[in-house]
């Protein structure tokens, strides 16, 4: 599949496995399974030409807000800073 017989980062053993990959563009993110070469040392992930091409591609549409082609999957949410900072407070000086 790939040109590397060994993982180019540190050298261990690469596998061809199927693999999750999250992409994001403007607001949105998709989620999708492809084809990689893992690395079963380190777990880096060498991905195929065309897959790369294709990931722009996704990463573009979703900047654009098209679409079409993708499929509903939950929601997605930001966690607000006021309430995380909270969170993140000793508990002695935690309110509520």
């Amino acid at each position: 599949m790939l040109p590397f017989e060994k993982c180019p980062v540190c050298g261990g053993e690469l596998k061809e496995k199927v693999v999750e990959k999250i992409l994001h563009g403007g607001k949105h993110t998709a989620i999708l399974q492809v084809t990689a070469e893992v690395c079963l040392h380190c777990g880096e992930r060498l991905y195929d030409e065309d897959v790369v091409k294709l990931f722009k591609k996704i990463r573009n549409k979703l900047k654009r807000q098209d679409l079409i082609g993708f499929d509903p999957s939950g929601q997605a949410f930001t966690v607000d800073k006021e309430w995380l900072n909270k969170q993140m407070q000793p508990a002695a000086n935690r309110v509520g």
